[in-house]
């Protein structure tokens, strides 16, 4: 407890909403789609919205790609020359038309990577970042069990058909979740286009601009994997990853996918915004800035739910960053959904220059509290 006068504020707000119960498959929940294997996911909370199949180990193309950025970022920087060769450039399938005689950095590559699905910028990173396909595949397969993906493993970087490389449609999810937490592969997913030595790179996610909050996404096609395609999407605060696998109609399907989670679900903040900040006594700033470790709670919008937030009033300086200063709760349909403690986001330092007297500290906390509306505690 801060050695300060401590006051419990219990607020709370009614929405019209609800936890999401167990998920069918399905038209019981209201949406179908064409996939043999599909997901919707929430990932700040881990929440599943829809899912078919999800478990089922298939091929994914190249939507491999995601996971090879996800590596090549975390061992690499972004500045870093790559060396191009024939042999890369001559890899088949999908191509960012690398020429051997120019010099690429990481970056060029990831973008030709994940843009237009580059095969050949994949080979080339992944001889860059794992001395060899077979070296790259496992630090692939490293980050795989690092996540805990039970239907993953991969052979090669790129997403071409073989034998022992899949994955699962909630792998995939969870694996873009991942990537999309590197604030270097966020902005390379999302991008539209990316010109280098004259050649303009065009994303082949044709959701980016003709689906509502479309963030980023990766295609993937061969003849036996069937179309797959990963994508991303931000509506009202809340992002949601969905994957389809062997579907003929995905552009679609995740449009509408993505229209039934919004219009069904919403992730609840912890924190009311009245409780982002407390005032802080004797402090450098007058105010400390409060978050909570997870952002929400995602509820359907069919059921009640209540958020307590318990918070003193005021604290006194000094307040240190990361330090618990209350606790947060989501309740739904009475039922407790999440409970996050309060911390403060960045320190505030003592002001000695403004230090208060215990007459002081306790007349400035009587004049808050009368402002507010709100009994004290304790002293």
């Amino acid at each position: 407890m801060k050695k300060a006068v401590s006051l419990v504020i219990l607020t709370s707000l009614l929405f019209s909403l609800g936890a999401p119960a167990a998920l069918a498959e399905g038209e019981e929940l209201g949406v179908s789609v064409s996939a043999s294997a599909a997901i919707v996911l929430e990932p700040e909370t881990g929440s599943v919205l829809y899912e078919k199949n999800a478990d089922e180990r298939m091929l994914i193309a190249s939507t491999t790609k995601i996971m090879t950025a996800l590596v090549v970022l975390e061992h690499c920087e972004l500045d870093e020359s790559v060396e191009v060769t024939w042999t890369h450039a001559a890899t088949e399938g999908s191509s960012m038309y690398l020429d051997p005689e120019k010099s690429y950095t990481a970056e060029d590559l990831l973008y030709g990577l994940l843009l237009v699905s580059g095969n050949d910028a994949a080979a080339a990173l992944a001889d860059h970042v794992g001395g060899s396909m077979e070296g790259f595949a496992e630090l692939m397969n490293e980050k795989a069990a690092q996540l805990g993906l039970e239907n993953t493993h991969f052979v090669n970087a790129h997403g071409l058909d073989a034998e022992g490389h899949y994955s699962s449609a909630r792998d995939l999810a969870l694996i873009t979740a991942a990537a999309l937490e590197n604030d270097d592969f966020r902005e390379i997913f999302s991008a539209r286009s990316y010109t280098l030595y004259g050649l303009t790179y065009v994303n082949h996610n044709k959701l980016l601009g003709s689906c509502e909050g479309c963030i980023g996404g990766k295609t993937g096609y061969t003849l036996a994997c069937g179309r797959t395609l990963v994508s991303c999407a931000e509506r009202g605060g809340m992002t949601l990853i969905c994957v389809t696998l062997r579907d003929p109609d995905d552009w679609n399907d995740h449009c509408a996918l993505y229209d039934w989670a919004y219009s069904a679900y919403e992730l609840v903040p912890f924190l009311t915004e009245r409780a982002r900040r407390v005032e802080v006594m004797s402090g450098l700033s007058e105010f400390a800035e409060l978050t909570t470790p997870a952002a929400g709670v995602l509820a359907a919008k069919t059921s009640a739910v209540q958020r307590k937030v318990y918070l003193p009033m005021f604290v006194y300086a000094p307040v240190m960053s990361g330090e618990s200063l209350g606790r947060a709760e989501v309740w739904v349909d009475g039922e407790l959904a999440g409970s996050e403690p309060i911390v403060c986001r960045s320190a505030v330092l003592t002001d000695e220059t403004n230090l208060l007297s215990p007459w002081e500290r306790i007349k400035r906390a009587l004049e808050i509290a009368g402002n507010a509306g709100v009994y004290y505690s304790r002293f």
